[in-house]
C-alpha cells in the first residue's frame, strides 16, 4: 500500500469511527403520555370545563406533608406557618387545623392587614424588618376587631437605629409594641451580628416601658447551600446553633424583664426544619413551602414530602413535526436529526413561569425559540400524544408568588375537584 493510499485509508477509517461515535452520543428518544396521576387530573380539569392556566392543589398530599412535618417535630417545638409561601387563607386554615397552630410569619404590610382583619385570632411574627412608616400605617388603618397588636404582633427589629424608630412610634401612639430581634446566625443578610449591638438594644428596651422584648429570630437556611465538602456544611450548621445560643444568653443576662407570655425563639425554615429537635436554644420553627414542596425544595432533608402544587395549562396547538420560523429551518432540521426529542411541538396557553414541565414526561422548552408568556412552545418526541385542550402540568420551583398568578386555586381532594380557594393579592 502506498503512503498516499495508507493516509486515505486511515482518514476514511477515522471519519467512520467518528461518525459512529457521534451517532452513539445522540440523545435517546424519551416521553410517555400522562401517567395515572396526571391523566386523572387532566380528565378532572377537562370535565370541569377549565380553559385557562390554573394552579392545582392536591389537598391529600398537603395533609400528608403536614403529618410528616408534625411527626418530626413531635411536640418538641412550636410551629409557625409562613404565609407568603402559602398565600391563601383557606390553605392556611387547613394547615392550622392539621398542625394545631395559630402562629403565622408575615412579610409585608398588606398581608399583615389582611390577616389581622380576616383572622384576628392569629399570632403574628414579622419575617423581615419593615420601615417604621409601614408599621405606622398598620396602626393608623387597621380594622377595629379583636386582634390585639400589643399581645398578638411581634415586629422584627434588626438594628439599634430601627429599634429607636419603633420606640418613637410607641411613644407617639401611646401603645405597647412587641419587638423580636433578628440575629445573624451566618446568613449575613442582616440582623444583629455582635454581642455589643445586642446589649445596646437590650438597654434601649429596658429604658422604654412601651417596648416589650418578645424573642429572637435567626434564619439558618444558608447552611444547606454550603458545600458538604470537608465537613463545611456541618460546621455551618453547628456555627448557626452556637451563635443562637450565645445571643440568647446575652439577652437573658441583660436584666430585661421577662414577659409572662413565653418568648419566641424562632429558627429554621422549610430547608432546615429537620435539623432541629428542640434541644437547642430555639423553641419555634417557621415552615411554609415544605407543605406543598415546589422543586427548589427537592433536598435530602425533605425527601419524605410530596409535591402538592402544579400549574395546569391547556394545549392550544399540537404537531407531530416541529417547524421552525422562516429562515431557521436548517437549524431545526439539524436539531431534529440529532435529537429525536425535538421533533414534535405543543404550544401552551401562557408560559414562562417559575416552573418546569413534569407531565407528560419528556417535554422541554425549545432552545431554538425560547420562552413566551403568551404561547409557550414545548418540544418533545411526540410520544406524549397531546392534543388541543389537553393539559400540560408544570411543577413550580417555588410557592411564594407563583401560587398567586392564576386566580382561585383548584383544590383536588380524594380524587375529585372539590372546591376553589381564593389567593392573596400579589405583593412584594
Amino acid at each position: 500500500m502506498t503512503l498516499t493510499s495508507r493516509r486515505t485509508f486511515l482518514l476514511g477509517t477515522g471519519a467512520a469511527v467518528a461518525a459512529v461515535g457521534a451517532v452513539a452520543l445522540r440523545p435517546a428518544t424519551q416521553g410517555t403520555p400522562h401517567q395515572t396521576y396526571f391523566a386523572h387530573l387532566n380528565k378532572l380539569l377537562k370535565d370541569a370545563g377549565v380553559g385557562t392556566p390554573t394552579l392545582v392543589l392536591d389537598l391529600d398530599r398537603v395533609r400528608a406533608n403536614a403529618q410528616q412535618v408534625m411527626g418530626h417535630i413531635g411536640g418538641r417545638m412550636a410551629l409557625r406557618l409562613v404565609n407568603k409561601s402559602l398565600p391563601c387563607l383557606p390553605l392556611l386554615d387547613e394547615l392550622s387545623k392539621q398542625c394545631g397552630t395559630q402562629r403565622q410569619m408575615v412579610f409585608n404590610l398588606p398581608y399583615l392587614q389582611l390577616v389581622a382583619k380576616e383572622r384576628p385570632h392569629v399570632n403574628v411574627l414579622m419575617g423581615k424588618p419593615l420601615p417604621v412608616s409601614a408599621a405606622a400605617a398598620f396602626y393608623r388603618d387597621r380594622a377595629v376587631n379583636t386582634f390585639e397588636p400589643a399581645r398578638q404582633l411581634q415586629w422584627l427589629i434588626d438594628t439599634p437605629e430601627r429599634l429607636a424608630q419603633y420606640r418613637d412610634l410607641a411613644r407617639q401612639l401611646h401603645t405597647p409594641i412587641q419587638v423580636n430581634i433578628e440575629i445573624d446566625v451566618g446568613l449575613h443578610r442582616g440582623g444583629v451580628s455582635s454581642d455589643e449591638a445586642l446589649r445596646h438594644m437590650a438597654q434601649q428596651i429596658k429604658e422604654e416601658p412601651l417596648l416589650r422584648w418578645a424573642g429572637l429570630m435567626g434564619y439558618d437556611a444558608h447552611t444547606e447551600k454550603v458545600p458538604a465538602l470537608a465537613g463545611n456544611r456541618q460546621r455551618a450548621r453547628d456555627h448557626a446553633k452556637a451563635l443562637y445560643k450565645e445571643y440568647l444568653e446575652v439577652m437573658l443576662g441583660s436584666g430585661l424583664m421577662i414577659p409572662i407570655e413565653p418568648l419566641t425563639f424562632n429558627t429554621g425554615g422549610s430547608p432546615t426544619y429537620r435539623l432541629h429537635d428542640g434541644s437547642g436554644a430555639a423553641n419555634e420553627l417557621a415552615i411554609g413551602s415544605a407543605m406543598v414542596k415546589p422543586s427548589d425544595f427537592d433536598t435530602p432533608l425533605l425527601d419524605d414530602l410530596l409535591p402538592a402544587a402544579f400549574i395546569a395549562t391547556p394545549v392550544i396547538k399540537a404537531s407531530d413535526h416541529f417547524t421552525a420560523p422562516y429562515g431557521a429551518e436548517w437549524a431545526s432540521q439539524a436539531l431534529q436529526w440529532w435529537d429525536p426529542n425535538q421533533r414534535a411541538s405543543v404550544f401552551t396557553y401562557g408560559g414562562n413561569w417559575l416552573a418546569q414541565p413534569v407531565s407528560p414526561e419528556g417535554l422541554a422548552n425549545s432552545g431554538l425559540i425560547g420562552k413566551s408568556s403568551n404561547q409557550q412552545i414545548l418540544v418533545g418526541s411526540g410520544l406524549q400524544a397531546l392534543h388541543p385542550d389537553d393539559f400540560v402540568f408544570f411543577r413550580p420551583t417555588q410557592s411564594e408568588a407563583v401560587l398567586q398568578q392564576f386566580g382561585d386555586i383548584a383544590v383536588v381532594e380524594q380524587g375529585h375537584l372539590s372546591t376553589r380557594w381564593p389567593v392573596f393579592p400579589a405583593m412584594a
